[in-house]
């Protein structure tokens, strides 16, 4: 059986073997009916029978094999394009032409990965391409085959490399570089940065100095300045260690999805950049996750391990295809968050009736702390309502679609009214506009 496996179970045919094989009927067939041609068609068969079996005989029995290594990162970032590289090297002494299949995670639903190089004798080649995962989660890598033909090319012969492993899919950790200078006090967008207006000032000091022209003179430190013989003034900084909560919804709307990704990961991946941006600025950062029951809690703090410990939990949430219980939410902060702190919510409510049976418990928070909805523009109602009715269903299905996009402008109307802030964000925008959020409050000293 081994012997089978070896020199049989990984020999595949190639297309030109075909082919030719098809141009020897044909040329039997023609030989049929003229028979002259009878000798020169069985020596063209002789050659192709010497042929096939020096292309079997160069890949089977001679020394050396085609070998290949995937080089991944330890883990992969939700919602953007990871570098993986495949590394081939060439053991033969001629030069071959290699199809490289790789056995990708299912959760991507790629069937036809496929490459194709050529390879000199003893060459190394490092194959880079990208992998962008739509969901957090285990991914399993199965094996690598090549397929190794010789420059013949009328057979091939299979190698199956052992390249199993699995790699975690984390929320959108790669981000964190790119919004790095959203820890600065500017807003920003996607054209470039907007500095904002501070109001007001903070009141937490930080040195005395010297005074010099521009400083504000209500800044004055009289005492200092007669112990010195100059004027001398107070200097104050941002004022920082404010308490910043992100609680994340994960009922059942916050499955629906956009570009391949729900809702939930969207706020999951937000949430972590906007953690790190609240870390960078020394404010104390924490994670709340709910649904019908309570989920994961971790309180607020800026310890240097704060960051890792907020990945760890965003990567193990899920959604639950159950009504969110708001209740439950406004029972368990008002045990558990005891300081006036930020509560940036991520829910999504798709109709003002959802939000009527929530707004009385959302008003209750908003007593205690600082809350801002966030919540998501449908982003099906806005092809709708932006295509061409071309007859009397488009208009109804226009008419009803802009109904419902007005409703969420209803919807952050009516918790203004109640001094509720909120966002009403798309999927895509969500990061940008939520960190832009935390800045203006920021900076309005609002906390």
């Amino acid at each position: 059986m081994d012997f089978l496996k070896k020199y049989f179970g990984d020999l595949f045919l190639k297309k030109r073997f075909y082919v030719a094989l098809a141009a020897l009927v044909v040329l039997f067939l023609i030989a049929f009916y003229v028979p002259v041609l009878l000798q020169i068609t069985i020596l063209v068969f002789v050659v192709y029978i010497i042929f096939l079996l020096l292309d079997y005989s160069l890949l089977f029995f001679s020394k050396g094999s085609v070998n290949a290594q995937r080089i991944t990162g330890h883990r992969f970032s939700n919602g953007d394009e990871n570098p993986v590289e495949t590394l081939v090297r060439n053991g033969f002494p001629y030069p071959v032409h290699v199809t490289i299949i790789d056995e990708l995670p299912e959760q991507l639903q790629i069937r036809d990965w496929k490459r194709k190089i050529n390879l000199q004798p003893h060459q190394q080649k490092r194959l880079a391409w990208k992998l962008k995962p739509l969901q957090r989660g285990s991914y399993n890598f199965g094996n690598i085959h090549l397929f190794v033909s010789s420059p013949l090319k009328l057979v091939s012969r299979r190698f199956t490399m052992d390249a199993e492993e699995t790699i975690p899919v984390y929320p959108a950790f790669m981000q964190l570089h790119k919004y790095q200078l959203f820890s600065q006090t500017t807003l920003q967008t996607e054209s470039g940065n907007v500095r904002m207006r501070k109001m007001g000032q903070s009141m937490e000091f930080e040195q005395i100095k010297d005074y010099v022209s521009g400083d504000d003179i209500r800044t004055l430190n009289w005492k200092a300045s007669a112990r010195k013989g100059g004027l001398m003034v107070n200097n104050f900084m941002e004022e920082r260690s404010q308490q910043i909560y992100c609680i994340i919804d994960k009922g059942r709307l916050m499955k629906m999805p956009f570009n391949g990704m729900t809702l939930l990961d969207y706020a999951i991946n937000s949430c972590l950049i906007l953690s790190n941006v609240c870390l960078k600025k020394q404010d104390k950062v924490g994670v709340i996750t709910f649904s019908n029951v309570p989920g994961s809690m971790l309180a607020a703090d800026r310890k240097p391990s704060q960051a890792e410990n907020i990945l760890q939990i965003l990567y193990k949430q899920d959604t639950d295809f159950l009504e969110s219980d708001f209740e439950m939410l406004y029972a368990q902060i008002r045990g558990k968050i005891k300081h006036r702190s930020l509560l940036i919510l991520f829910t999504n409510f798709e109709s003002l009736s959802g939000l009527n049976r929530q707004i009385d418990y959302l008003r209750s928070l908003a007593k205690y702390h600082l809350l801002v909805v966030v919540f998501f523009e449908n982003s099906e109602l806005e092809l709708l309502t932006g295509s061409h009715a071309k007859n009397i269903e488009d208009v109804y299905i226009k008419t009803i679609a802009e109904k419902f996009a007005f409703e969420k402008k209803i919807i952050a109307k009516e918790l203004s009214k109640y001094g509720i802030l909120s966002i009403l964000s798309s999927p895509k925008n969500l990061t940008v506009n939520t960190i832009n959020k935390y800045l203006e409050l920021k900076a309005r000293q609002a906390v």
